[in-house]
């Protein structure tokens, strides 16, 4: 059956709906600038499951969850849904955590680095700077070679563990499960109705799955094989939020004053650097490792797993920003974690080896 948005054009479609999502969760009580933020969102969960203790940002994001559950009805109908894994393990859930902590210094993953430029914060350009970056480097060691090695097909139950591991945490948040640690104010209590989120999870993980969106396999392409076929998805994304965003009266041009968001534009691109490489090497953006994830590979169900931890380190030892600046142990961290990523890289090329 011919996939209508594998094409040119279907992509092109997929991008600007997944926007659409993006900008309608904002306006129904998602955090601004933040419809869809993949890194905000499992840092939010892991406070939620008791990982870190920032009470702002505390809650169980159905977006998440459904965009892994939708991506694995998608394969399972299209019969494209394989178990399958067991490459560079350990390697890949520090890639996740040090991606997260990356992240979280830029206060984003690399969907909301272009939302944010799409709702008028200016200092996101120096994190998709950052961003650009990270994937330029990565590409280099692509180029020569670089590979976590082969993965191998696997129990096809094991491609069910990350999304039913989800589900659970989804099934405790809709009882009402006391143990769940749930914000009262900040932006963990800023959430569009359950209903509502679910169904943009759903949509955006149908989306995804079937048009391969990526925002760092956009750039990646065009830096390795000039291709622009991810590329029309992404400036269809953004277009999309800023069209809505002028729309429905979310658009605010400038630095200052941005939400959930500072102006410390060295550690903007740092961060984002950091977070660049992680995701080129790993792969995709974390979206589209949970897209992965959802049809079974449980590579990139690691690399999840690695960034939730990453979000309970990260605001356990003072790595996170906040509108007021970057963490007093952010600098060591961003640094350690770009020295670690280019040894990674270094002795996985072909060759290194």
């Amino acid at each position: 059956m011919r996939n209508a948005f594998g094409t040119p054009v279907g992509i092109i479609i997929a991008g600007g709906l997944i926007g659409v999502i993006a900008a309608l969760l904002q306006y129904f009580g998602n955090p601004a600038n933040m419809g869809f933020c993949i890194a905000c969102f499992e840092r939010d969960i892991a406070g939620a499951i008791g990982l870190h203790s920032a009470k702002v940002v505390q809650y169980v994001r159905p977006e998440v969850i459904f965009i892994v559950i939708g991506a694995m009805i998608a394969s399972l109908a299209t019969k494209e849904f394989k178990a399958r894994g067991g490459s560079s393990v350990i390697v890949r859930f520090f890639l996740g955590t040090f991606a997260m902590i990356g992240a979280l210094v830029f206060l984003g993953c690399p969907w909301r680095a272009f939302i944010r430029l799409s709702g008028g914060d200016l200092n996101a350009l120096l994190g998709i700077a950052g961003l650009v970056s990270g994937i330029a480097i990565g590409t280099v060691f692509i180029k020569k070679g670089f590979s976590l090695g082969r993965a191998y097909n696997q129990s096809k139950i094991s491609g069910f563990v990350l999304p039913l591991f989800f589900a659970a945490i989804f099934l405790l948040f809709i009882i009402g499960f006391e143990k769940l640690n749930l914000s009262s104010k900040g932006p963990g209590a800023m959430h569009a109705p359950i209903i509502i989120s679910v169904i943009a999870g759903l949509l955006v993980g149908f989306l995804a799955q079937r048009s391969r969106f990526c925002t760092v396999g956009a750039i990646r392409d065009l830096m390795i094989v000039r291709s622009t076929h991810l590329l029309f998805g992404l400036l269809s994304f953004s277009v999309a939020v800023f069209v809505l965003n002028l729309i429905l009266g979310q658009f605010n041009l400038g630095f200052e004053g941005q939400p959930i968001a500072h102006t410390d534009g060295v550690w903007n691109f740092l961060g984002m650097l950091l977070a660049g490489l992680c995701f080129s090497l790993a792969g995709g953006c974390p979206g589209r490792q949970l897209i992965l994830s959802g049809e079974g590979d449980n590579d990139a169900a690691v690399f999840v797993m690695g960034m939730i931890f990453g979000a309970g380190i990260s605001h356990n030892f003072g790595l996170a920003s906040t509108p007021k600046g970057i963490g007093p142990f952010a600098e060591i961290a961003v640094f350690a974690g770009i020295a670690f990523v280019l040894a990674i890289a270094f002795f996985n090329t072909r060759r290194a080896r």
